[in-house]
């Protein structure tokens, strides 16, 4: 089996899961399972074309291996967890209200898009384990990358996570670690994980086109289904003090807050901790 074929019977396999997902969730009424699943979809075509890649240099296949299987069981346990013990991401229940009795429907729509998505946002690791070249300078890069990325990541899920576990919280932002430079850290952290692929694969002939991943992938973050539903959400629940730290703080590159209008330095340290 090469790595096409791979594809082609993971991205039938993938549809065939989504299916038995969204009605699942038609069951269960929490949509957000559709985000582990489409975790796991790239990462398990990603190992699939790690193994099948036969031609692919065997020393950076491991690497990719390695880098995808730590990424996509991370962030796949992370959602699941999250799925399990809180309501259903705002982002799926106001699409569900705006569908009204068409949401079902759209739904099944919605989960078909991401086994798509998920087959489409694969195609860098694949031309990643498919690169013959020796190991070179990008490659060492890519993990530098994947260090900085992942831990990044995981940090600033945990962050979060323990901020919302302490009762006391409840209906205030978090303003600690990462979060206290960049709104979306999590988010960050995840675009930049995208670049290691890029690197992996820069040596071939056409491993500048997987510059597309990330950049497709920062037009979803930052206009689509990241940052602009989540915001929306964030005002809802947690009003006059979200809207002040979307003044103070950094929307998605980490990037030291701003004071807000009329307060010293010591008054913007002392609301941050």
């Amino acid at each position: 089996m090469d790595v096409w074929l791979t594809l082609f019977v993971g991205s039938m396999a993938l549809t065939v899961a989504m299916s038995i997902l969204w009605w699942t969730h038609g069951r269960h009424g929490n949509a957000g399972i559709v985000d582990v699943a489409w975790t796991v979809g790239v990462g398990l075509l990603s190992l699939g074309y790690c193994v099948t890649a036969a031609e692919g240099n065997m020393t950076r296949r491991v690497w990719l291996a390695m880098i995808v299987a730590v990424w996509s069981g991370r962030l796949a346990w992370h959602i699941l967890h999250r799925v399990r013990r809180m309501p259903e991401d705002g982002r799926y229940t106001t699409l569900k209200e705006a569908w009204g009795a068409q949401a079902p429907q759209k739904m099944f729509v919605f989960f078909m898009f991401q086994a798509i998505a998920a087959a489409v946002f694969s195609l860098p690791m694949l031309m990643a384990a498919s690169n013959a070249t020796v190991i070179g300078t990008t490659d060492y890069l890519a993990i530098v990358v994947a260090l900085i990325a992942l831990t990044g990541e995981a940090i600033a899920d945990r962050q979060l996570q323990k901020f919302r576990e302490n009762q006391n919280n409840r209906g205030k932002t978090c303003r600690a670690g990462l979060w206290r430079y960049s709104r979306h850290p999590n988010y960050f952290f995840e675009w930049l994980h995208w670049f290691v692929y890029v690197l992996l694969a820069w040596s071939t002939p056409y491993g500048w086109l997987t510059l597309l991943a990330p950049l497709a992938m920062l037009h979803f973050v930052l206009n689509v289904t990241g940052v602009p539903p989540t915001e929306r959400q964030a005002i809802q629940s947690r009003g006059d003090d979200y809207r002040s730290y979307q003044q103070e703080t950094s929307v998605f590159f980490p990037w030291p807050p701003r004071l807000p209008r009329g307060a010293s330095p010591s008054n913007r340290s002392s609301k941050v901790n």
